[in-house]
């Protein structure tokens, strides 16, 4: 026995902590699952918006690059003179944005202006670009590599935004610029309105330039799900920014998601880590609840062969007439009685607790008067009272209405009250018990004047088998049954039972109050009474 002991205590120790391991790995693998999950909803996100913004700059891109290869076929250098009434017929309709068209002379250091068409009225401010175009914006153009593919100059002077698309052409051993002068307030109102705001209401979207001031569009909350794209070609030194119009509900779900799945990985732990301490604490509670139960059977047989041997050394010695006087043979009569007292009482308390355990308590309830129960009970101890020089002083109050009770039940908890006094406080010298009305309850109040009860052992005094400190002390005999018998009483009548310690100045004595309700309503289960709210009543205490 005493190995498979050790082998279960060993697996129980070994199991909680793999228990405790496992709980923690399986919780670490879901976090990191959750946590992946959401990365990659996050990518997928950022994957949208951004190939949205490439479609979005594209589109703006292949237009104007549309657009200049519309202005190439209209040029014709042998047909120069010609060039502005060819183009205006269609430009309107086949070249929105483009303003002007220029054809310059490449191999002239001046680069002189061969041919010039422009949609606009304004000659001075076309005259003003033709002298930018000449004199500052030529530096800025790139004739590296292949000088006849089409390029394009975003460029920002004085404040202003210019587009210009260039390509170089040579024709009969002559070099020639040409030079497509974009509407670039066109394009940002024009053609990116009608460009953009068809593409329906799931993104939000505008243009920036490179400082960041707003060109086109309404501004942008920023955000983990906006993704900013330069023009590859055309308006590079602009960006369009795009945050899908979803994508903030879809942040608030994803961040709602993983809140509800790491809330669901901490409960499951917590529920895990809970199950773990209730088995603990049930496994503790079961050894203390073994042990006790093992000085219950301990102190219930000396309970039990204590009086019995005392009767039957007794009895011998009286039927044996080896009694000389008369006055010995009641001593011994008296002890023989008293042991009997005591033996009942003891019967009576573990085949009441017994019945308690096994749920199958039953209690006679009738109309009953407590000022009439509780002087009987007080009877049947006063003579041991007496004997062991202790006072019991009964104050019943007069006009105590009737209430229902079992009478047998009453009695059997106010004897074990003073049977609790008489063994731990006897050298009080006095037992004070009052009956009397407290509101909607009668009360009955057993007061000692002993040593009182210390704090630390209140918060158990009513648990079963406890005993307290003193009991070991003074070698009191008991079962540590009966102040559970009596809380079980009391809260089969709908009442309670409370202890108060200490009663005196000086820090002794104990109060124990017993309350029941007045009037006839019918007593409840126990598990379903409730406490009464008496004026005397204080947390639970052990003794």
């Amino acid at each position: 026995m005493a190995r498979r002991g050790l082998r279960e205590r060993l697996l129980y120790f070994a199991l909680v902590p793999a228990i405790v391991v496992a709980v923690l790995v399986l919780g670490g693998f879901a976090l990191r699952t959750t946590l992946r999950i959401e990365k990659r909803r996050q990518e997928t996100v950022i994957a949208a918006t951004i190939s949205l913004a490439d479609e979005r700059v594209d589109r703006l891109d292949k237009f104007l690059v549309a657009e200049d290869n519309v202005v190439l076929a209209h040029v014709e250098l042998d047909k120069l003179l010609s060039l502005r009434s060819r183009w205006l017929q269609t430009a309107a309709r086949e070249t929105p944005t483009v303003r002007a068209i220029l054809v310059l002379d490449a191999d002239h250091a001046d680069h002189d202006v061969l041919a010039f068409a422009s949609r606009r009225e304004d000659a001075r401010e076309d005259d003003t670009f033709r002298r930018l175009l000449v004199q500052k914006l030529i530096r800025q153009m790139n004739f590296d590599g292949n000088v006849e593919e089409l390029r394009h100059l975003h460029a920002t002077i004085e404040g202003q935004s210019l587009l210009v698309s260039y390509w170089q052409r040579t024709y009969a051993g002559r070099r020639y610029l040409v030079v497509a002068w974009h509407d670039v307030p066109r394009i940002v109102h024009d053609l990116m309105r009608r460009l953009y705001d068809d593409l329906g209401g799931n993104s939000h979207m505008n243009v920036v330039d490179g400082e960041g001031k707003l060109v086109y569009g309404p501004p942008i909350k920023e955000g983990g799900f906006t993704v900013g794209k330069k023009f590859p070609t055309t308006l590079y030194l602009w960006s369009v920014q795009v945050a899908l119009a979803t994508a903030d509900a879809l942040g608030e779900e994803v961040e709602r998601q993983r809140l509800i799945e790491l809330g669901l990985i901490a409960s499951s732990g917590a529920v895990a880590i809970a199950g773990i301490v209730i088995v603990v604490v049930a496994s503790v509670r079961e050894r203390r609840l073994a042990a006790l139960r093992s000085d219950f059977v301990a102190n219930v047989s000396h309970e039990l062969k204590t009086p019995l041997a005392l009767v039957r050394m007794f009895g011998e010695l009286l039927l044996g007439e080896r009694v000389q006087t008369p006055e010995k043979k009641r001593q011994y009569l008296e002890i023989i009685v008293s042991e009997s007292e005591r033996l009942t009482a003891l019967i009576d308390n573990v085949l009441d607790f017994a019945k308690v355990e096994r749920g199958k308590a039953g209690y006679e309830f009738e109309q009953g008067s407590l000022g009439e129960v509780v002087p009987r009970a007080v009877d049947v101890y006063r003579y041991r009272a007496e004997r062991e020089g202790v006072a019991v002083n009964v104050d019943v109050q007069s006009g105590l209405p009737d209430a229902m009770i079992d009478p047998r039940a009453i009695e059997l908890a106010v004897i074990n009250l003073l049977d609790n006094a008489l063994k731990y406080a006897k050298e009080g010298g006095r037992v004070d018990l009052r009956v009397e009305r407290r509101g909607k309850f009668i009360a009955i109040q057993v007061t000692d004047h002993g040593p009182g009860i210390s704090v630390e052992e209140q918060a158990r005094i009513f648990e079963r088998f406890v005993r307290g400190k003193n009991a070991g002390a003074k070698q009191v005999r008991g079962s540590g049954i009966g102040l559970a018998l009596v809380q079980h009483i009391a809260e089969s009548h709908g009442g309670d039972v409370t202890v108060r310690s200490p009663v005196t100045p000086d820090g002794k004595g104990s109060a124990f109050t017993l309350t029941i309700p007045a009037g006839l309503a019918a007593a409840r289960p126990a598990q379903e009474a409730e406490a009464p709210s008496a004026i005397d009543r204080h947390p639970r205490e052990s003794e």
